[in-house]
């Protein structure tokens, strides 16, 4: 009987998996019209946001890709990283941060699809753009033209992610989640520089990807010539201008940049989220149905990883998950409820081609309308100095400058890009000295050790060649470091020895950065540095020097190797000179340029894998300080709780740094940004551009480097650093990202949340505006009220103050509806905090702590 009973409840459960297992497994036809990507017959708009996998670790995929899409994404957009897969020429790596197959299986488990962007080229602030380095050795070979080496190598590594794809039945037209697939970059923006043979290859890369039978589209993003059927895209800030190439296409938008990246040496870049919803707005209104926000979540450049040269470690990008995989409010909620708001339009939009009509001066209104009685509308004001009142339809509308309304039923707004209902989020980094162990209170830097790197040559593989070698052609990228060391005979009567006399070296070098050394010892002022603008760079270092033999070390260094340009693998590195000893007082000038250099790629400590943490050889006297070439080495503890961690390098020069053997990245607070052009409150109004919009300067471009909490242990963790200048190691702190204060600001005259939009008017006005508070961290209820105004309250979060009019009862009000919670929603109406000043639009500001 307990059998039986057993068989009839398992046949229902093994149903139930077949069925979830068909539904999974089903393959989809993916194909296109001109008005959207047609899954399964239906027209669809898409939104999409770029993660690339390397960029954050596996353990944090998961989150990353559920915040994707909680936040109301359709789409997550990859580059694939051929590189990162093949380092060495037919040596592959597909684990850890580069296991492809799992970011796209944990998409798909998410019930996202995916767009794989396989290039080859990247672009993407990538070292080398995504190019393994051996490829500049293979014989004849010209990158990114109709050079059949080039060809070959580009089609096996295509062919052998698309066949990867195919394996594991990842495609759409398999059952899986990738929907498009993108072959080439921008190569559109380059291609005239590559002459005839450009047109040429773009035409082989078309047949190449169609040939791999995918079942699903290919794309190119910034080529306007694409052969059919590849989907010509668009890239930049704004793209509801753009034009496919074919009517049969549709207007898809492969990079929505959602702020911009940093390099060593700039200010800190980003992007007022009420600019960013308008671009998405105006594209919608204007046809399109697939935008991509690049990036979503920009990540962190691991290693070596970074390009430029001269990009950052950090690759934040103030983009609406922040490096550290955390909610970047407003921006987040700001963005989802504008997918929200273009969702409800969904139906209309793809049924119809728009009508647009002009209300006015920079004024539109779009409609989409079908014969089964659909209806959205979008109305904009793309006007730059002056709020609007329009009338559409029968009705008044208020149309702030630089914004668009959203009305799904082309009656109601439901959405205003300028009006944000979401919460602001202001985040503060908690900083605390590493600790020896959890028992002890002794700082960390008690138990710091050291190994100093020689200067000059050490190693055995280094080799002599008469002149000055190229640095990328030396040393293949093997090593950000190249010594360059030449002894050369001083006479005792020679000019540069005369009493009186200034004997100066001059060296050029085609980048990134230099450390002279004489004798031994570092020269003076003997670095100098390039920048993201100008890589190449010119020291004169006053030096002394003594009879007989002297030594001149030179340590030259990339700091990521160019990703973007015509024939930008051309772009070399190093000293290239030339090289000179000149008397300044004499005039007297030796060239030492063409004479026999000895040469060395790399560390002695990378020979010797410092960054392990494991050698024998590590030093625990006296620990030297603010001297250059130094490997450091520590243990620590773990900070307690779930934060994300960073380690605040301040104190320290320049160099690398390695927890539990994983590097972090290259550190480099020395390098102090521009001191002018910033502002804390950019003018969101008009056109954006990268320069725009700027923070932190006359500060280190960056002082804070993520450390993943997968890569540490609870106690026991090795920390090694590289100095290459000079600093203290005893400064580095611990830094955990923590959320400050939680703020909102909404006016009488904002939508009501679109959650609870209603087509229905008077539930509209029923309901009114909302303020809505809800603690990002799980576990955590608002635990005070730092400020409560309903009025004219004034200034931003965390300076909130009240204007000339403010209800008396607003902070008890605030503070008995949502101390205690986990979130607490408040109307902003007269209903609840009386009327303080008639007449007059009030407003709704808190500002709150979560505990």
């Amino acid at each position: 009987m307990i059998r039986r009973s057993r068989r009839r409840e398992e046949i229902p459960v093994i149903l139930l998996c077949l069925a979830v297992f068909a539904a999974v497994s089903f393959a989809a036809n993916v194909t296109y019209d001109h008005r959207a990507v047609v899954i399964d017959g239906k027209r669809r708009v898409l939104v999409s946001g770029s993660i690339h996998y390397p960029r954050s670790t596996p353990e944090m995929w998961p989150d990353l890709i559920q915040k994707s899409k909680d936040g109301g994404l359709d789409v997550i957009e990859t580059y694939v990283f051929w590189n990162g897969h093949e380092p060495v020429r037919n040596q592959y790596n597909f684990e850890g941060r580069y296991d492809l197959v799992k970011f796209v299986k944990l998409v798909a488990e998410a019930g996202l699809y995916v767009h794989l962007r396989i290039g080859p080229y990247v672009c993407a602030e990538w070292n080398y753009g995504g190019f393994p380095l051996w490829l500049h050795f293979v014989p004849g070979i010209e990158l990114r033209t109709d050079n059949e080496p080039f060809k070959a190598e580009m089609q096996r590594f295509t062919v052998k992610i698309v066949d990867m794809m195919k394996q594991e039945r990842l495609f759409a037209s398999q059952g899986g989640p990738i929907i498009l697939s993108q072959i080439e970059n921008e190569y559109g923006n380059i291609d005239s520089a590559y002459g005839p043979a450009a047109k040429t290859y773009i035409k082989w890369a078309a047949t190449m990807a169609l040939s791999l039978n995918t079942g699903v589209p290919w794309v190119m993003c910034q080529q306007s010539d694409a052969p059919d059927p590849i989907i010509n895209t668009c890239n930049g800030f704004y793209c509801d201008n753009f034009t496919p190439n074919s009517n049969n296409k549709p207007k898809i938008w492969t990079e929505n940049w959602s702020g911009w990246f940093l390099p060593f040496g700039g200010p800190v870049p980003y992007r007022p989220v009420e600019d960013l919803a308008f671009a998405v707005a105006r594209f919608y209104q204007r046809g399109g149905t697939f935008q991509n926000y690049y990036m979503y979540h920009g990540g962190t450049n691991f290693g070596r990883s970074s390009g430029g040269p001269f990009i950052a470690t950090s690759y934040d990008y103030d983009a609406p998950l922040d490096e550290y995989g955390l909610l970047r409010q407003p921006k987040w909620g700001h963005l989802k409820d504008l997918h929200k708001a273009i969702k409800l339009c969904e139906k209309a939009l793809v049924a119809t081609d728009p009508t647009v009509t002009s209300l006015g001066p920079n004024l539109e209104a779009t409609v989409y309308r079908t014969g089964s009685g659909l209806c959205a509308a979008f109305l904009a004001n793309i006007g730059t100095q002056s709020d609007a009142t329009v009338n559409f339809s029968g009705n008044s509308y208020h149309l702030p400058a630089w914004s668009v309304s959203i009305l799904p039923d082309c009656k109601n707004v439901v959405f205003n890009t300028a009006k944000i209902n979401s919460v602001t989020v202001v985040p503060s980094f908690m900083r605390q000295s590493l600790k020896v162990a959890a028992d002890s209170s002794d700082a960390i830097g008690s138990a710091w050790s050291y190994i100093n790197e020689p200067v000059g040559i050490t190693k055995g593989d280094a080799f002599s060649k008469v002149g000055l070698l190229e640095q990328i052609n030396t040393t293949a990228d093997k090593s950000d470091y190249l010594w360059y060391s030449l002894s050369t005979d001083i006479k005792a009567d020679n000019a540069f020895l005369e009493d009186g006399s200034q004997t100066v070296l001059h060296v050029q070098s085609l980048g990134h950065a230099l450390h002279a050394f004489i004798n031994g010892k570092f020269a003076g002022d003997g670095s100098g540095k390039g920048s993201s603008s100008n890589a190449k760079v010119t020291v004169d270092i006053p030096v002394t020097l003594v009879p007989g033999k002297n030594t001149i070390d030179l340590l030259s260094l990339t700091v990521g190797l160019q990703n973007y340009g015509a024939f930008y693998d051309k772009t070399g590195a190093g000293i290239t000179g030339p090289v000179q000893l000149k008397g300044l007082h004499n005039g007297s000038t030796n060239d030492l340029s063409s004479q026999q250099w000895t040469y060395q790629v790399g560390l002695k400590g990378e020979e010797l894998n410092l960054p392990s943490g494991s050698s024998s050889q590590w030093i625990s006297q006296t620990l030297p300080k603010k001297q250059p070439l130094i490997w450091y080495k520590t243990t620590f503890d773990a900070p307690t709780g779930n934060d994300p961690v960073a380690i605040d390098f301040t104190g320290m020069g320049k160099g690398e740094a390695w927890v539990n053997g994983q590097s972090i990245g290259r550190y480099w607070p020395t390098y102090i940004s521009q001191t002018g052009g910033c502002t804390d409150s950019c003018n969101y109004r008009g056109g954006y551009s990268s320069n725009k919009c700027l923070k932190n300067c006359g500060k280190p471009s960056q002082s804070l480097y993520h450390v993943p909490r997968s890569w540490l242990k609870s106690s026991g963790n090795i920390l090694v650093l590289f100095e290459e200048t000079g600093g203290d190691p005893t400064q580095i702190a611990f830094a955990a990202k923590q959320t400050g204060s939680l703020c909102s600001h909404v006016s009488q005259s904002h939508p009501l949340p679109v959650d609870m939009w209603s087509s229905d008017r008077t539930t509209g006005k029923k309901s009114g505006p909302m303020v809505s508070l809800e603690c990002p961290v799980p576990n955590q209820v608002i635990s005070s009220i730092k400020f409560a105004s309903f009025g004219t309250p004034r200034g931003g979060c965390g300076s909130f103050s009240h204007g000339r009019c403010s209800s008396t009862k607003a902070l008890s009000i605030v503070q008995k509806a949502c101390i205690g919670s986990k979130s607490c929603s408040i109307g902003v109406s007269t209903d609840t905090f009386g009327d303080p000043c008639r007449g007059v639009t009030k407003s709704l500001a808190i500002e709150a702590s979560c505990t």
